[in-house]
């Protein structure tokens, strides 16, 4: 049988660039006859079919970007398209957002929808059902069809594309060596599933701030929320969750969260077992949001500069795109976090 190939494969095998496969195999008059008859038989011979997921080639510009997050109604990610429109309205692009709602299936239908002519390429966060499932074939036949792909936050290794992500270990790290320089000695840790990269990242950070104190981590400790969709459906779910946590473990006297939502929660089981904050019980989240602001008291929390995450993913993405070679460049962008102390912490 033979092997299934790419537009991409065509053209290293040939020595031509995507543009020109694609072209030639639409009978363009751009392309001479003697190459076209070339890329057409090397098709064949390969049995090459086109992918309906990557229709929107760089000869055929529609000056608009796609782009995919997992959730709408959230400080984060709202943050991180007004950053990539700050940008694409400078470049003259335009942006149109399509929205997954943490499910595999929905992240393949809008990358369908939108790619079938309708954009230039994508900037995306990976649905929690596409890390879970590690079924990342959509961004490959994408790729490999000649679209340029700019993850951020929510990134894969096996995917070789642009990524701008946060420094989320040493974010975490940072934060845990503030509640221990504050006097905390039982500091719990309220995070996700390993399989969501970022959980597992700032996760990683807080075993490394006990490590660097010597502090034994405890496993009773640590509360790993098995939530599909951190959103506001889930927050009853997850208070309790907290609240069996400080019950079981009444020496708790710093937590931190790997997301507002649970720093939040948190803070409000707190007060519900009659806890001060932060004279009782020191709080720091992850991702500065309104919330965390806005709290009673406020939130200590780390700071994802989410609008300079979007632009420098915008960035990326229209450098590639009006880059004159075709040579894969692929980079990923570091941002530094920064801890905003408020109120929760002493």
């Amino acid at each position: 049988m033979k092997r299934k190939i790419t537009l991409k494969q065509i053209a290293r095998e040939l020595d031509v660039s995507i543009s020109t496969v694609s072209k030639a195999l639409r009978n363009s008059i751009e392309i001479s006859e003697d190459t076209r008859q070339k890329v057409q038989a090397f098709a064949k011979l390969y049995n090459y079919r086109p992918n309906n997921i990557a229709l929107s080639l760089k000869n055929r510009r529609t000056k608009t970007i796609g782009v995919i997050i997992p959730e709408i109604v959230h400080h984060f990610f709202s943050k991180v398209i007004q950053g990539i429109d700050n940008v694409a309205n400078k470049r003259g692009y335009n942006v149109i957002v399509g929205l997954s709602n943490e499910s595999f299936s929905k992240e393949v239908i809008n990358m369908q929808m939108l790619a079938n002519g309708s954009i230039d390429g994508f900037i995306l966060s990976l649905s929690k059902e596409t890390l879970l499932l590690q079924d990342y074939h959509h961004f490959n036949e994408t790729i490999n069809q000649g679209m340029p792909i700019v993850m951020f936050d929510r990134v894969v290794n096996e995917i070789l594309c642009d990524k701008v992500i946060v420094n989320d270990s040493n974010g975490s790290k940072d934060a845990v060596n503030k509640l221990i320089t504050n006097g905390c000695k039982h500091i719990a840790l309220i995070t996700t599933k390993d399989y969501v990269s970022v959980g597992k990242l700032r996760t990683q950070g807080y075993l490394k701030a006990l490590e660097i104190n010597k502090i034994a981590p405890e496993s009773s400790l640590i509360l790993k929320i098995d939530d599909k969709v951190v959103s506001e459906d889930h927050i009853e779910g997850i208070e309790l969750e907290i609240e069996k946590l400080f019950n079981n473990n009444k020496k708790i006297d710093g937590v931190f969260a790997v997301n507002e939502l649970y720093a939040i929660s948190a803070m409000k089981v707190a007060r519900k077992l009659n806890l001060n904050i932060p004279e009782d019980v020191q709080i720091i989240g992850f991702t500065d949001g309104v919330l965390s602001k806005h709290a009673n008291p406020s939130l200590t929390t780390v700071s994802q500069h989410a609008e300079s995450m979007g632009e420098q993913s915008a960035e990326l993405l229209i450098d590639n795109l009006e880059r004159e070679d075709e040579e894969d460049q692929y980079q990923t962008v570091v941002i530094e976090t920064e801890l905003i102390e408020r109120e929760s912490t002493k």
